[in-house]
């Protein structure tokens, strides 16, 4: 952004929010999307302010550092920082836009937990003035921006809100604007990759894509707010059926007695089929949870949907079963599990099925298991007292009878069968054969 952001030129005269705000933009949630997306706001010209409930997560940026393995982060961060646009607070500043990017995870019931959101709209409400903007960026059930504007005027009687279905304007403007990154390019697909701008009215969205259209170097399409809520949703269903296809036939191949990478590999010579790769289960924080959202809104219809994440979940015990008999097979041998992460080459364990079944197996085979993370330190929490202890990977190759892979980290994909000869080995991920 190449000059100082003027309220009124952006949402015309009667919008420009007086007193002036404290900084032009607050993020609220500073975690692995909401931080590369203050960090980028600042290197656009924005003056940000990101909001996190940790004071570990505050001082850390403050020194210009970064909580979270993401590839250019920690430069964007520092210099960030340096230079002036962007601090870190445990308090909700006023600002002319909000941008909430908190967790929304499930319950045990597979239902969305929007109490995160929900939190955030209620610690916008006491400072927002007439004439912000208020973003929901947290991947969200159908309905949640309108939640999001209802808290609002709960909590500030003196203001008028939008109302979906109208064009009447408010005084506030509230839109839905979904992430579409991929971790490990989450820096720069934030500002290369097409947006969906969905606002309560179609006033609510011009009043946010004048916030994105200063950073985001792809197409921004505005719509309404449920729409572009359902978007992000069926983007992260679309990934889940189509690799739930590829898992179900690897466990099928495996009752046929094929090779799964063959079958594959072949099929995909057709001109018009593309299999995906399968793997251990689905992790990640998007495409494991997200789809439940979808059922919960629609349970009697979305039946394919609900189908594939219950195939996806199944094959991570499907895996954990194949790989517990090669144990069994070598009462005391060794066994070197590669990889925790959801995917190659990051430190995002969340929803992962490498670490859900590393865990299993831990905490009965304690001290057979060898866990080789390049993107970890040390063993996450859970594996305390389970005797399994983190290796290089070296020493796992010298110790251990069974090797697994289950994440083809960059770091693993030197191996080449003869490197595993005389092992007993589970290749989850078809990286051997690549």
């Amino acid at each position: 952004m190449n000059a100082p952001f003027d309220a009124a030129t952006a949402f015309g005269p009667e919008a420009a929010i007086q007193p002036a705000p404290d900084h032009q933009v607050a993020v609220i949630g500073l975690g692995y999307i909401g931080l590369p997306t203050a960090a980028v706001l600042a290197s656009h010209g924005w003056n940000v302010c990101g909001v996190d409930v940790s004071e570990h997560v505050v001082d850390t940026v403050n020194a210009g550092k970064v909580h979270i393995e993401e590839r250019d982060l920690d430069r964007l961060v520092c210099e960030s920082i340096e230079s002036g646009k962007l601090v870190a607070s445990t308090s909700v500043p006023t600002a002319h836009f909000y941008m909430i990017a908190v967790p929304t995870p499930l319950t045990g019931d597979k239902e969305p937990d929007t109490s995160y959101v929900e939190a955030a709209a209620r610690a916008i409400a006491p400072k927002v003035l007439p004439g912000a903007c208020v973003i929901v960026e947290s991947t969200s059930p159908v309905g949640t921006t309108e939640r999001v504007a209802q808290i609002i005027a709960e909590e500030r009687p003196d203001l008028k809100l939008p109302v979906f279905g109208s064009d009447e304007a408010g005084d506030i403007a509230l839109a839905y604007c979904p992430e579409r990154v991929l971790p490990g390019k989450i820096v720069r697909e934030l500002t290369q990759n097409d947006r969906v701008i969905g606002g309560i009215t179609s006033d609510c969205a011009a009043r946010a894509a004048a916030l994105y259209s200063s950073f985001v170097e792809g197409d921004c399409h505005a719509t309404n707010c449920r729409v572009a809520e359902t978007v992000k949703l069926v983007e992260n269903s679309y990934r889940d059926v189509n690799i739930a296809f590829a898992n179900e036939l690897s466990v099928i191949a495996d009752d046929l007695g094929v090779d799964v990478w063959d079958v594959i590999a072949l099929a995909n010579r057709h001109p018009r089929v593309d299999i995906l790769q399968p793997g251990p289960g689905v992790g990640g924080h998007c495409i494991a949870v997200d789809p439940w959202f979808l059922v919960a809104s629609s349970p009697k219809t979305a039946r394919l949907i609900r189908t594939a994440r219950e195939v996806n979940e199944f094959k991570a015990v499907y895996s954990e079963r194949r790989i517990r008999a090669l144990v069994d097979a070598v009462p005391d041998g060794k066994v070197a599990l590669l990889g925790l992460a959801f995917k190659p080459d990051i430190d995002d364990f969340r929803e992962s099925p490498a670490m859900e079944i590393a865990l299993s197996l831990a905490r009965t085979r304690g001290r057979r298991i060898q866990v080789v993370e390049p993107f970890a330190e040390q063993l996450p929490s859970g594996f305390a007292g389970t005797g399994a202890q983190l290796v290089s990977l070296d020493h796992a190759l010298e110790s251990a009878e069974i090797v697994v892979v289950l994440v083809d980290h960059t770091a693993f994909k030197h191996l080449v069968p003869a490197d595993l000869a005389g092992k007993l080995v589970y290749d989850a991920r078809g990286m051997l054969k690549k």
